[in-house]
């Protein structure tokens, strides 16, 4: 099987959105939980392969060396183009780690120019003028200004790239998208002119999105966020590259107790959670306790609940009592001790009888996923654009899967995913 999109992801959600619009096609779609053995058999490659990688916020040096090595794995399989994905709001600080990925991998293909899109108009991310909007908010006037790791205080995609890379950032502007590709390629080619290697796109519609996508059909390196992606399979397929048979993937049954572990802090979920309140038996977690007294009490919390019964464990909290945790605690610790801590429930749920599983947020997710020993997911049906039901095996028995990143989804969004997974 050949490789048409090696994608690396920054992180498992992201990883996840990426596969649900893919697989909207019905192409093959395989999801890698982290590095691959270098081993791999080649039987088992799709015509879309992602890595999910667990690299948004750590050092730039581990950022680069981790997808360097996830490049590396799908050159050798033989990938005819590489995606590098990020989060939809371009989460990241003036040291990277969007930036300084790109140019690594830019440097390791020998390509001189690259394009930077993270607009998904279906969830309400566009960009105009190189700004990028959340709804009819500007980035900085949206709720990410306030979120605990990447506060977005700009929304100039080129102020904030600027700093994260050597070479020059410049903008293809929406009049030069919605002239066509034939306008697009022609003004990609004016930025190289001017030694522009980060080319910003607008987009404020999918139909931007076909455009930039054929536009950059040749490019070897294209980054984005998920969205930017749905277009290729058609293109694939017309440049009789692949064969779009519309065949799904069949999901099977998975029984046993189910639960929501929400880490994230976003707006968002803040909403779903106090929407599920009322419909599950639900604990939250405090970082102070957990620093204090770790997992004891709330791992005797699950063991006394029925493993049928709606669960929700969270630590979505609003900004002030996250900074409050920060400040007592440190920001790489306040997150470290949730991260652990909702993994170490996801096991002991497992041991319990549960086998569905909805995860709120990037770091929990892949905290969760890591903890489970999940290193494959088959993609399903999705609950809301960019949240599918995934599916993997552990001991022996299958498991489904959905790792929410923490903006997406409607106030419902926790009961609608067990509804869905119910109507498979």
């Amino acid at each position: 099987m050949t490789i048409l999109l090696g994608a690396i992801a920054d992180d498992f959600t992201g990883a996840t959105d990426l596969a649900g619009l893919l697989a909207r096609s019905g192409c093959p779609v395989s999801l890698r939980i982290g590095l691959p053995e270098k081993d791999e058999p080649r039987d088992g490659l799709a015509p879309f392969e992602i890595i999910a990688l667990k690299c948004r916020t750590v050092a730039v040096d581990d950022a680069v060396s981790q997808t360097r090595a996830a490049l590396d794995w799908l050159a050798r399989h033989g990938a005819q183009k590489f995606y590098w994905k990020y989060c939809s709001t371009f989460d990241s600080t003036d040291r990277g780690n969007i930036g300084p990925v790109s140019e690594a991998l830019m440097a390791a293909l020998g390509t001189g120019q690259t394009l930077y899109c993270p607009a998904f108009p279906e969830n309400g991310r566009s960009i105009f003028m190189g700004h990028l909007f959340v709804g009819q908010d500007r980035l900085d006037e949206s709720p990410m200004k306030d979120h605990p790791l990447t506060p977005m205080r700009d929304s100039s995609l080129l102020r904030l790239l600027g700093p994260q890379v050597k070479g020059k950032v410049g903008l293809a502007n929406r009049l030069s998208v919605a002239r066509g590709a034939d306008a697009l390629k022609a003004r990609f080619a004016e930025l190289k002119g001017q030694g522009i290697a980060h080319v910003i796109v607008d987009a404020v519609a999918d139909e931007d999105l076909a455009t930039i996508a054929e536009a950059s059909l040749d490019f070897p390196l294209i980054t984005g966020g998920s969205a930017l992606a749905m277009p290729l399979p058609a293109l694939f397929a017309r440049a009789g590259r692949l064969s779009l048979t519309g065949q799904r993937f069949s999901a099977p049954p998975v029984t046993g107790g189910q639960i929501v572990l929400s880490g994230s802090c976003s707006a968002m979920t803040r909403r779903q959670v106090a929407h599920y309140e009322g419909r599950a038996a639900c604990l939250r977690l405090d970082p102070l306790l957990l620093d204090a007294e770790g997992t004891g009490a709330a791992l005797f919390w699950l063991r006394s609940q029925s493993p049928d019964q709606p669960k929700l464990i969270y630590a979505t909290a609003e900004p002030e009592a996250v900074r409050a945790a920060q400040d007592r605690l440190g920001v790489e610790r306040a997150g470290h001790l949730i991260e652990q801590a909702l993994a170490e429930l996801a096991l002991e749920a497992f041991r319990l009888g549960v086998r569905r599983f909805v995860v709120a947020g990037g770091e929990t997710s892949g905290a969760v996923a890591s903890a489970l020993g999940v290193s494959r997911l088959s993609v399903g049906r999705e609950i809301a654009p960019g949240v599918p039901w995934t599916y993997a095996r552990k001991d022996g028995e299958p498991v489904a899967l959905a790792l929410k990143s923490g903006n997406f989804g409607t106030e419902a969004f926790f009961s609608d995913a067990f509804d869905v997974l119910e109507a498979r």
